[in-house]
């Protein structure tokens, strides 16, 4: 279990930096990427262990991917638009 989380850590990590190299005007700091990356997907070998059990070699690093470029894309900001504020919010 120490070098499934690991390597879910790692992958997080180079997940990250390949966001951070194809949109690098769409994400906020480099620090909440990599922080988000490296959390996805160490909650995703989690889950993928958890739901498939031990054993699966590919499997767990799989759901680690899947899962950290889901929470990856939850940062990704709109192209070329400031964002609107309501008049409350004032």
């Amino acid at each position: 279990m120490l070098w499934e989380s690991i390597s879910s850590v790692a992958l997080g990590l180079a997940l990250s930096w390949v966001a951070l190299r194809s949109l690098p005007g769409r994400l906020p700091s480099s620090r909440v990427v990599f922080v988000t990356g490296a959390l996805g997907a160490l909650f995703g070998a989690y889950l993928t262990h958890s739901t498939v059990g031990s054993g699966h070699l590919l499997a767990t690093p799989t759901g680690a991917v899947l899962v950290g470029a889901v929470t990856l894309s939850l940062l990704i900001r709109p192209r070329g638009r400031r964002p609107v504020r309501s008049a409350t919010a004032l």
